[in-house]
């Protein structure tokens, strides 16, 4: 009986292009050669056609990156949610034979890789599934590490590409392109964005604010241009748009907006969709799903303010967030739907800082484009 190490190379990538990139992960320990294939360019064009795709959760806590499994299977006929934290994913410091881990601040994920910020002002791209990673170069105008603000993207020739913007000093914005390992300045913005901005099909859309009111706005790794992009209309909201906050869909597909407007007593919670995305600017949504609670859930336990990270659950219609620990609740994963309010016990290390929150992450075996 063949065993499968001795299969042609050829065969293997084959066999490899059709299981999912987080087992392909655990098989990287199994031999030295499949960890190099696991990581090697045909495997991974192969891979992004062929294997299914896993639409998963991050949740940043405690300074570390970890995959987080929530179980809502039967919570309409009263069964209660599960949530569990997995290991963290390991990321060590740049230089050789580094043992300690990273601590990390910020986490911007797309296309399968993670873009972290750590809490030493250091810049990193990873790939937890191939274990590959780079560390990138600050750039010279580096004022205030808590005042930038960092994306990655791509652009219509699969480039990919670091957005930095300085919100200290006249909202300068600056691109790394990794292909030539250089920080070039572009251009000065106008409105101030929230962190927390979201990827979907390579650019990063942001909710911001302006004085004529709230805005989206989205960043093209093409062009290298911000465009201000539509909103959903409400007739029947007349306090519309009071806080903003943006994810994405299974896969990362289609922007989710979760729209929250503030009375004296209660706050609506408008989940919208997009259907149509069309340029230049032009968007259209559709509402999914409308929440009513309590001011006293959404301001003391909740606390959906600008630039809060959430997850919609489109089958369940629910809202998943991550709040640190409050006086009113230890648990840190909360769901949010209808006609219900639960804290989920998270199964995992204690957190210990307030400092936590989610992220929609598709795993892929997609490379970390170096420098020409």
């Amino acid at each position: 009986m063949t065993n499968i190490i001795n299969l042609p190379e050829d065969l293997v990538v084959e066999i490899f292009s059709r299981i999912s990139a987080v087992s392909l992960a655990q098989l990287r320990s199994t031999s030295k050669g499949w960890n190099a294939l696991i990581g090697d360019g045909r495997l991974a064009k192969k891979h992004s056609a062929n294997a299914p795709k896993q639409s998963l959760v991050i949740v940043v806590t405690n300074l570390r990156v970890c995959l987080l499994s929530v179980d809502l299977r039967g919570m309409h006929d009263n069964v209660a949610p599960s949530a569990k934290v997995s290991a963290p994913f390991s990321l060590k410091g740049p230089k050789p034979h580094a043992s300690e881990e990273v601590d990390i601040r910020e986490v911007f994920h797309c296309d399968g890789l993670l873009l972290c910020t750590t809490t030493d002002d250091r810049l990193v791209v990873s790939n937890p599934c191939s274990g590959e990673t780079r560390w990138i170069p600050i750039p010279s105008k580096h004022y205030d590490k808590e005042i930038h603000m960092y994306a990655l993207g791509k652009s219509s020739c699969n480039k990919y590409k670091i957005l930095r913007v300085d919100r200290l000093n006249r909202y300068e914005y600056e691109i790394y392109d990794l292909t030539s390992d250089s920080w070039t300045c572009v251009g000065v913005i106008t409105d101030l964005y929230s962190s927390g901005g979201i990827a979907m099909k390579g650019n990063t859309y942001w909710c911001s604010r302006s004085p004529e009111g709230p805005l989206l706005v989205c960043f093209d790794y093409s062009t290298e241009k911000f465009t201000r992009m539509s909103l959903p209309e409400d007739p029947d909201d007349t306090l519309a748009h009071s806080a903003l906050n943006l994810t994405v869909t299974r896969e990362g597909q289609q922007l989710c907006l979760l729209s929250t407007s503030f009375s004296e007593t209660t706050n609506q919670i408008n989940v919208w969709i997009t259907t149509k995305s069309e340029s230049p600017g032009a968007m259209s949504w559709s509402k999914f799903v409308t929440l009513s609670r309590t001011r006293a859930d959404l301001i003391s336990r909740l606390q959906f303010m600008m630039g809060t990270r959430f997850l919609f659950d489109e089958e369940n219609k629910v809202v998943l967030s991550c709040n640190g620990p409050t006086e009113h609740s230890k648990n840190i994963i909360h769901i949010m739907g209808d006609d219900k309010y639960i804290d989920v016990n998270h199964h995992g290390a204690e957190p210990t800082s307030p400092d936590c929150f989610l992220l929609s992450y598709v795993p892929s075996l997609v490379q970390i484009q170096q420098a020409i």
